[in-house]
């Protein structure tokens, strides 16, 4: 077995602390290095080889990771809520934290989290961009009818965000004073603009090279539309990771958290440790879905019938729906409907 320098790295926005150490335990080197990209590359050049490093996931992590990565003969990343239980204690610090790292990596307990490849995070965050200026076209949307109802001003709510009943309704608006018809002027304009933008950046990751044959195999299943196809592809990453349907079910925050003791098992809500947003976009998905998929249908109406509730049908629904885009996306192959014999 190869023997490595063991470093482990607490990651922060101005400094980056950092611990050495031999595979017995012995501290070799300890510091804080300045976290940018050229202190880094000064820093690399002064570790003993080889070296596997070892760092948690924050929002700083990822440049980090993507940088030491072709220096590193071995390079993991932590899950922050696991290394939370393990290396609670009284005493924190960043030089703690960094010999915490060092000592889990050294002795095969570090518990790794996914991740995903460069390309993969890089459209990702382009998607997530865009469902920030989806909510931003909600909040102008509401603070349109906001302004109108401040001012008792009539209109019709399924019309209002209508581009021809918007402008007839501002040459209406004569007991309306002229700073609010400015203000609903400016958030007509901001809505227009989140609702263009939202949509080119849509356009621009259906079309990519890399994205483009898997977000069309994803959509021959009906009810998937393009932003649910590229939800699931980018925030899965590579569905391979997956080697049961539980286990994608769970990452999707599709069930509740299990909690067993002394043989009595316990469930609870649904669980908080999962990814939000394939979460929130597989049920609202999925509250549609009986609409355009029959075997979906089935599945709601089985649901009902044993007296599920229509929360509980949803989401199961949702997790039959995560069944089929899993399969779809591991085989490669267009979906199909298909009868038992």
């Amino acid at each position: 077995m190869k023997e490595y320098y063991y470093v482990g790295l607490d990651i922060h926005k101005k400094t980056i602390t950092y611990c050495v150490k031999k595979p017995d335990g012995e501290v070799v080197d300890k510091g804080t290095v300045r976290a940018t990209r050229r202190a880094l590359a000064q820093w690399v050049e002064t570790l003993p080889r080889p070296w596997a490093g070892s760092m948690e996931a924050t929002l700083f992590t990822g440049w980090v990771y993507d940088f030491l990565l072709p220096h590193a003969d071995e390079l993991k990343v932590g899950h922050p809520l696991m290394l939370k239980a393990i290396g609670a204690s009284k005493k924190k610090s960043d030089r703690i934290d960094a010999r915490t790292l060092a000592d889990l990596l050294r002795c095969g307990l570090m518990p790794e989290c996914y991740m995903a490849p460069q390309e993969i995070r890089e459209l990702r965050r382009v998607l997530r961009y865009r469902n920030l200026m989806v909510q931003e076209s909600s909040r102008m949307k509401n603070k349109t009818a906001g302004l109108l109802m401040e001012m008792g001003a009539q209109y019709s709510k399924r019309k209002l965000h209508g581009k021809r009943y918007f402008s007839d309704l501002l040459q209406n608006l004569d007991e309306v004073p002229p700073s609010v018809v400015e203000l609903l002027k400016m958030t007509r304009a901001g809505l227009e603009m989140f609702a263009s933008n939202q949509k080119r950046l849509v356009e621009a990751l259906e079309n990519h090279p890399a994205l483009r044959e898997r977000v069309r195999r994803l959509m021959t299943i009906p009810c998937v539309g393009v932003v649910t196809a590229l939800t699931w592809a980018l925030e899965i990453g590579e569905p391979q990771r997956f080697a049961s349907q539980k286990q994608a079910v769970s990452y999707c925050g599709l069930c509740s958290a299990q909690n067993e003791s002394a043989g009595k098992a316990k469930r609870g809500p649904l669980s908080k440790q999962r990814n939000k947003h394939l979460q929130t976009i597989l049920i609202e998905a999925a509250k549609l879905a009986p609409l355009w998929n029959q075997q979906l249908d089935a599945e709601y109406v089985r649901q009902r019938q044993r007296g599920a509730n229509s929360n509980r049908a949803t989401l199961a629904v949702a997790r039959k729906l995560v069944a089929y885009l899993l399969c779809v996306d591991k085989t490669r192959k267009d979906f199909e409907y298909r009868t038992a014999v």
